[in-house]
């Protein structure tokens, strides 16, 4: 599924291909993507134009001169902008038209992906938004924020997991970022020390950080558009590594599950 860096490569990418261009007509081949009554999320686009792409955890908002288009990528969705005389792609959900005479086409195989579309000023009423924690990179995601949210006896890996709680990660970068802080994913949060809240903020900057700088991981068919792909997967500390040296200790990396979930770790430097 494609995380924060993912959605990031993405915005990066559309707001060099499709920024300035109007909406003439929107074809919609698998309805159950949009989440807004159809009729209305087709005819209020109409003439609506791409000012802006912003992000906000895994969530694309591409601004119009009225609304937010939210959209959610979930595990396989992609954006990939072609000429009108392009032949349709198989998986092909959704097409933008625009006046001159390119689309931007949203292609998703498993078809999780969901749209949303929102007046401006009501972008973070309700959903998908309203109940999105702080990301990583907000000013307001501090050692208070995390005491504050980190309560009860969750194990950490399903906290940072919890989208109304850190905005943005998936699996893949909570492994990375426990290794960073060696944290065990399954030690409680009632039990971290306000070091370990630090060394979680500090492990989750860098990786990300240097994610977005590398175009995000490739992981089986995640792409960002039109095949670009990600080169943080070849940085990948833990996640994917099992029975691999660890890079610090040379203990094997195993891996178990934690809440149904993949987990990657290093046994020696992340002690339970």
């Amino acid at each position: 599924m494609p995380e924060l860096p993912e959605v990031e490569t993405v915005r990066n990418t559309l707001k060099r291909k499709v920024l300035n261009k109007t909406i003439t007509r929107v074809d919609i081949l698998y309805d159950k993507i949009i989440k807004t009554d159809l009729a209305t999320f087709k005819n209020n686009l109409v003439n609506q134009t791409i000012i802006d792409i912003e992000r906000k955890g895994k969530y694309l908002l591409f601004k119009l001169n009225d609304y937010y288009l939210i959209s959610h990528l979930r595990m396989e969705g992609k954006y990939s902008l072609k000429k009108a005389t392009d032949a349709i792609e198989k998986h092909t959900h959704v097409i933008f038209h625009f006046a001159d005479d390119t689309e931007l086409r949203y292609l998703d195989v498993r078809k999780f992906g969901t749209m949303h579309l929102k007046p401006i000023e009501k972008v973070y009423m309700g959903e998908p938004l309203e109940k999105l924690g702080l990301e990583p990179f907000d000013e307001g995601f501090t050692v208070a924020y995390l005491k504050s949210k980190f309560t009860g006896n969750r194990p950490i890996k399903n906290v940072l997991l919890d989208q109304e709680i850190i905005a943005g990660l998936g699996n893949i970068y909570v492994n990375e970022i426990l290794f960073l802080a060696k944290l065990h994913p399954e030690k409680p949060v009632n039990q971290l020390t306000e070091q370990n809240l630090m060394d979680i903020i500090e492990a989750s900057k860098v990786t990300l950080e240097k994610a977005i700088k590398l175009g995000g991981t490739t992981i089986r068919s995640y792409t960002s558009d039109d095949n670009v792909t990600g080169r943080f997967q070849n940085e990948l500390l833990v996640h994917g590594k099992v029975n691999e040296p660890c890079p610090v200790c040379q203990t094997p990396i195993i891996k178990i599950k934690v809440s149904g979930r993949g987990t990657y770790l290093c046994p020696h430097c992340q002690k339970l």
